[in-house]
């Protein structure tokens, strides 16, 4: 987390790893109810679907491909993340 951007009052702390996909263990739904922002490499990023803030990767789609259940597929990208509340 940025420390020049404050925190809402009534926001919860933003973990170290956070999926969008409500099966995975790592969602966390309180954190969806405020908008958030997440820099790979100083750029913001809007496509990502799960990130790891102390291992220092984001997963993206990969373009329009789906398994057979229908989830995008994603991939790895490795770099400098952080998290924010917008």
């Amino acid at each position: 987390m940025t420390e020049a951007t404050p925190t809402p009052a009534s926001a919860p702390a933003l973990p170290d790893r956070l999926s969008i996909d409500p099966r995975s263990p790592h969602h966390v739904a309180a954190v969806f109810e405020h908008d958030i922002g997440i820099r790979l490499n100083d750029r913001e990023r809007f496509d990502v679907a799960e990130y790891c803030i102390s291992e220092g990767w984001v997963k993206v789609p990969a373009g329009k491909t789906v398994d057979r259940k229908g989830q995008p597929l994603l991939m790895k990208l490795k770099g400098k993340v952080e998290v924010f509340y917008k």
